[in-house]
C-alpha cells in the first residue's frame, strides 16, 4: 500500500482501527506528512504487529 493512499483513506480507515483495537488513541493514530513510518512503528509496538501484519490489517477494513 502507497502512503498516499494511505493518507487519502486513512478518516475512514482511523476510525475503523479504533473500532477493532480498542487501545488506540486519536493520538496513536495521527497522521502526518513525512512521518508516516513514524506512526506505523509506533502502531507495531503497541499492536504487538509486524509491518506487514498491519498493512494487511489496514488494506482489509
Amino acid at each position: 500500500m502507497k502512503n498516499e493512499n494511505l493518507k487519502q483513506t486513512w478518516k475512514e480507515q482511523k476510525e475503523h482501527l479504533k473500532q477493532k483495537f480498542a487501545s488506540l488513541t486519536d493520538t496513536d493514530l495521527l497522521f502526518l506528512q513525512g512521518k508516516e513510518d513514524e506512526m506505523m512503528t509506533k502502531l507495531q509496538i503497541k499492536l504487538g504487529k509486524t509491518k506487514k501484519e498491519l498493512y494487511k490489517i489496514i488494506n482489509t477494513l
